[in-house]
């Protein structure tokens, strides 16, 4: 079993992989982030439990590694056999270089890359077979190699992993699975936000430093190869592990059943984390969920909605008042916390534009956003329908044609356009507006000399407001209403913007400045749009696409979710509404407000008709929850539904209006009419796009 012994580079690489484990746990447990405390029990499980779950996943990630060292061999260099695989290598290589393969009928770069990995194989096998001189040399160089690799994947995920932590508070997720699909946005946004170069200098020191120690240990392995024997022994010590792992990895994932969300982080293994978001990007609600049957949950639906009939949404919207064509401008802002603007406690004075237009505008400051992430945001106002577990509706294949917000402008004769400062091709945002009757102005559009300063994610947001105002001029000589949604990017990693804009540097990177520079921005476009002959004629929808973070000690953090949302209308006087309720709402709220009268698919409601039930919906990918009655009720995989009472945190010299921290205590007995409640929003809504019936067409 000489594979499993101290010279083993399958030996030295596990140790060196649970030792990186160790000091990533212990690194993320006092991380700031990491906002909560742990019992001595919970932090005996994180270790000891994550650690077996770490030996486990090495076991199965290092099956690669297996076969590597399995067929380090002298005895296939001997004749004829030798000569016989060379041969037999060479006619691949010819075969897969000018003849049609399985390779080709896949097409883009993957002959390419096919043709090259059997090319470097037959080379190599060629210069250890024709020059066994230097057959020992040869091989320690390309084993050597073989081990800076792997060693310099295990330190580099611990580092990502560390950096993932940093950003979102919990290990790989579904959002690292969009990073692998992004990487050219993602790439740049690391290089932009991190000193990249001390960073991976000092990566590829360790690695060097560490694959020179396990090589150097291993000399006596590679000296004296095992025998076909011994290698058939450790072959199937090694199934026998792997068998083990693939049983012990899940079994030991489910035992992550803490109250405390960051204990079950710490204790789970991110790769395994990262496979499971990548095996489950759209999760079957009727499979993974809580159900009820499907006409209990249209009747527990229609106590919230009483207007709708049978088992659909669509219902009638009829005010009794002349509708008003005003044009509406959308602008949704990325990652912006309520507790950012100085109504909600901020004492940093980092909104004085918006904090100035709140005083002039509606204010709805009992508003959740649904979810985490831009995507999730511009699903909520665009369609106005609870999440959907897995993957956002904006990035399936399924995502055009669908009822809208835009499409209820366009039966009024509105133009509709969607304006973005990056690449709207990025979170497959184009395809989704574009299919669902949306003009794309992004940043292709833009000409050179329009761009005063961009990073990863686009131009900044004074120019895209500048360019926003053109779009909105030539609209209006039209003589048609016009409905625009702009999403802002500049409030997101790295936190670049123009210098001598605002008192905080560009150069920074700072959160506080990111939010100030958007808040300045959206200050000039007000300069500007005052200034046009449309804009008394034009209501204002401002609000957060969802908070600058999602970390917590539970699940859904509802203070995580707080934003901030105002409807502004030159003329009219301020208002505050402390109303519970969801982003799904904000635009059937403003159609109410413009008496529009249509026919509806929409979960979200007017909150000022007088039936209107308060209630939110936030969730995760996963985790899918309501807020109602004091009450955050989450429903999970699994089957699963946890409750929690919600107990308002007030803080001094704060308007009770404005108030956002809650502590979430586990109830001592669930609310089962809450789980169904909570069941009806995601399953009816889950069925009702599944069956198509949330298509355009009524």
């Amino acid at each position: 079993m000489r594979y499993f012994q101290k010279t083993s580079p399958f030996y030295n690489l596990l140790k060196l992989y649970l030792f990186l484990s160790v000091i990533l746990r212990i690194v993320l447990l006092f991380h700031p982030i990491t906002s909560t405390s742990f019992s001595w029990t919970e932090i005996t499980k994180i270790f000891i439990t994550g650690l077996l779950s770490d030996l486990f996943v090495f076991v199965i990630a290092s099956s690669f590694l297996w076969l590597y060292l399995i067929f380090l061999s002298n005895s296939k260099y001997e004749k004829p056999w030798g000569y016989i695989l060379f041969s037999l290598l060479s006619l691949l290589l010819l075969y897969v270089s000018f003849f049609n393969t399985i390779l080709n009928e896949y097409g883009g770069s993957l002959p390419e890359i096919g043709i090259g990995f059997i090319a470097l194989k037959t080379v190599l096998f060629g210069l250890l077979l024709f020059f066994p001189k230097y057959r020992n040399t040869i091989r320690l160089a390309l084993f050597s190699v073989a081990i800076f690799i792997y060693v310099l994947v295990l330190v580099q995920n611990s580092l990502s992993e560390f950096f993932f932590w940093n950003e979102f508070g919990v290990r790989y997720n579904f959002i690292a699975v969009d990073y692998l699909i992004y990487t050219n946005e993602v790439i740049k946004n690391i290089m932009e936000s991190y000193p990249v170069i001390p960073l991976f200098t000092g990566v590829g020191i360790i690695t060097f430093l560490i694959t020179y120690l396990i090589v150097k240990k291993s000399r006596p392995f590679l000296e004296n190869l095992p025998t076909f024997r011994e290698k058939i022994t450790s072959l199937a010590g090694y199934a026998i592990l792997f068998a083990l792992a693939l049983f012990f990895v899940p079994t030991l994932a489910k035992q992550e059943t803490s109250q405390n969300i960051f204990s079950n982080e710490l204790q789970a293994n991110g790769l395994y984390r990262f496979y499971l978001a990548f095996m489950n990007s759209e999760l079957d609600y009727d499979k993974f969920y809580k159900t009820i049957p499907e006409k209990e949950a249209f009747a527990l639906l229609k106590v919230q909605i009483p207007e709708i009939n049978g088992l659909s949404t669509i219902r009638h919207i009829a005010p009794n008042k002349t509708e008003k064509h005003k044009n509406v401008v959308l602008i949704t802002i990325e990652s912006f916390s309520a507790d950012f603007m100085k109504a909600y406690g901020n004492e940093k004075n980092i909104t004085p534009f918006l904090d100035s237009l709140a005083l002039q505008s509606h204010q709805f400051t009992n508003l959740y956003a649904v979810g985490n992430r831009t995507i999730r945001g511009l699903e909520a106002v665009t369609l106005c329908l609870p999440p959907s577990p897995g993957e956002s509706v904006v990035k399936r294949k399924d995502n055009k044609n669908k009822f809208s917000t835009g499409s209820i402008f366009k039966q009024k004769g509105y133009q509709v356009k969607f304006l973005y400062g990056g690449d709207a091709y990025f979170d497959n945002m184009e395809d989704f507006f574009s299919g669902n009757g949306y003009d794309i102005v992004d940043k292709k559009s833009l000409k050179p000399e329009d761009i005063s300063f961009s990073n990863v994610w686009g131009v900044c947001d004074e120019d895209m407001a500048k360019k926003a105002i053109k779009v909105m001029n030539a609209e209006a000589k039209t003589g048609m209403p016009f409905f625009n949604h702009w999403m802002t990017v500049s409030n997101h990693r790295p936190f670049t913007y123009p210098e001598g804009k605002i008192d905080i540097s560009g150069t920074a990177k700072s959160r506080d400045g990111g939010v100030k520079y958007t808040d300045y921005a959206l200050k000039q476009f007000f300069a500007m749009a005052k200034k046009q002959s449309w804009y008394n004629n034009t209501v204002f929808v401002i609000l957060a696409d969802h908070c600058a973070s999602s970390a917590g000690k539970t699940e859904l953090p509802v203070d995580k979710y707080h934003i901030p949302a105002m409807i502004y209308e030159p003329g009219s006087k301020p208002k505050i509404t402390p109303t519970l309720m969801s982003q799904i709402d904000i635009m059937p709220t403003l159609f109410g407000m413009l008496n529009f009268e249509y026919d509806s698919k929409f979960y979200g409601q007017d909150i000022f008709e007088k039936d209107f039930e308060e209630r939110a919906l936030i969730a995760t990918y996963q985790d899918l929850g309501l807020i109602e009655q004091n009450k955050l009720t989450i429903i999970s995989p699994k089957q699963k539904a946890k409750q929690f009472d919600l107990i308002k945190n007030a803080k001094q010299g704060i308007d009770p209006r404005f108030q956002l921290e809650y502590e979430e205590r586990p109830v001592k007995k669930i609310d089962e009419l809450l789980v169904k409640e909570t069941v009806a929003f995601y399953q009816t809504s889950f069925a009702q796009l599944k069956k198509k019936e949330y298509d355009r067409k009524l």
